[in-house]
């Protein structure tokens, strides 16, 4: 491409970006006396959010070491929000199936990007959201054509390398479905090394008609990581988007998770896990935007809290006046395993039309002290008593993940949680 040709492929990046950083800059970082922020405070990442963190690199040795690395064998890696090259390995892709980094992307799918970028991720009320568009460097552009099946998940690897001071990470996926096609990319975030720092990722899904796309989220980072992530889908007519998103560790996560059903009798699934100890804040802030009829939503997120702990769950389903039959359902459960664990939940139902059919129920409590008998008086000991009904609370969540090895390493993952949690856990 010349030098003229490229200027103007790019050009209405720079519009985007710049009006994103307007916006920012209008909004500014979120205080809690924001009604959507208001058990979760983020001002402390106000000094680095907009600080991007220096290239680094990982050799291919100590990522291997990294948790969920390895756990699937076609994989992009993104190191501090920019492609590892050298890490990445996607030739098990089926054809059809297109991976770029979003710097080569910008060169060969400039007009596609700029018809679908922002498109699922809007940057009017989100600061965030308008922070990584002002502000990415760099990203995954996945793209897969019309009526292909992919039986191989991606794997996205985003390994953050925390600098001597708190910087940030903005890191940008797209993924473009085309009609009747079908493909699982899972996502994991992780840190290579100790330290303070943001992940402030935006992943947009864009379903077209018929297309099928599951989407597995898991964040593992360190103590003193700070993470906020928007997860937004926009759905054609009979399109179908699966959201898994587990959250295990981080100082802070926030997830900002959701779709607009633009499509008559286009589908989503919204799935959430989160498991907290110690003083660690998860807020999972979910929206279902059903604009067309014949649309139903299914939404299920469970929690554990430990230690001191603090969740956050609001759940939004939005209804329009045109969406009817439409079917929604929406539950939140928590357990408690901790004395000093609090959690805060909000589902919201705001429905405009008549022949609907929506519900919404949330839970907090306790192991079940009748079940934990029933299991001691057939000689199992309390420890593995608790552990049983734990591991099958979470697994209504996660037996949800049709992959494999991403279910099976969760399990485990969570198997050595509870192992390391069970001296100080009240039951």
């Amino acid at each position: 491409m010349s030098r003229a040709a490229s200027a103007e492929a790019t050009g209405w990046l720079r519009a985007v970006k710049t009006a994103a950083q307007s916006r920012f800059d209008a909004l500014g970082i979120p205080r809690p006396t924001h009604e959507d922020w208001r058990q979760t405070n983020v001002q402390p990442v106000a000094p680095f959010a907009a600080e991007p963190s220096a290239p680094a690199e990982v050799t291919a040795g100590a990522f291997s070491a990294l948790p969920l690395a390895s756990m699937l064998p076609c994989r992009a890696v993104l190191v501090n929000g920019r492609y590892a090259n050298g890490l990445s390995d996607v030739s098990g892709l089926p054809r059809g199936v297109r991976v770029q980094c979003f710097v080569h992307a910008l060169v060969d799918q400039a007009e596609r990007l700029a018809t679908h970028l922002s498109r699922a991720a809007s940057s009017e009320n989100a600061p965030f959201v308008a922070l990584n568009t002002a502000l990415f460097t760099d990203g995954i552009v996945v793209t897969i054509e019309a009526g292909i099946e992919a039986d191989v998940p991606l794997h996205i690897v985003h390994v953050a390398v925390p600098g001597a001071t708190p910087s940030a990470n903005h890191p940008r996926t797209l993924v473009i479905a085309e009609a009747g096609s079908r493909l699982t990319v899972v996502e994991s975030f992780v840190a290579a090394s100790a330290g303070s720092y943001l992940t402030n990722a935006v992943t947009e899904v864009i379903a077209q008609p018929d297309a099928h796309v599951t989407h597995v989220k898991i964040q593992s980072e360190g103590e003193a990581a700070w993470h906020v992530a928007t997860v937004a889908a926009h759905q054609a007519r009979g399109s179908q988007f699966l959201s898994h998103n587990v959250s295990l560790g981080a100082k802070l996560a926030r997830n900002d998770i959701g779709s607009r059903l633009d499509g008559q009798g286009a589908e989503c699934h919204l799935y959430g896990f989160y498991l907290v100890d110690g003083d660690q804040h998860v807020d999972n802030h979910t929206w279902l935007d059903h604009a067309k009829p014949s649309c139903p939503s299914w939404e299920m997120y469970k929690g554990l809290l430990a230690g001191r702990s603090r969740a956050v769950f609001n759940g939004r389903i939005t209804v329009r006046e045109d969406a009817q039959k439409t079917d929604a359902k929406q539950s939140n459960k928590n357990l408690i395993l901790g004395d000093d664990a609090v959690v805060y939940t909000r589902p919201q139902l705001e429905i405009h039309a008549n022949d609907v059919k929506c519900t919404h129920g949330a839970t907090i409590g306790r192991l079940d002290d009748e079940s934990l008998f029933y299991l001691k008086t057939r000689g199992i000991g309390k420890d593995e008593a608790r552990n049983i009904l734990i591991h099958a609370f979470a697994g209504d969540v996660l037996d949800k993940i049709k992959e494999r090895a991403v279910r099976e390493t969760l399990t485990r993952t969570l198997h050595h949680r509870l192992e390391r949690e069970a001296p100080g856990v009240s039951a």
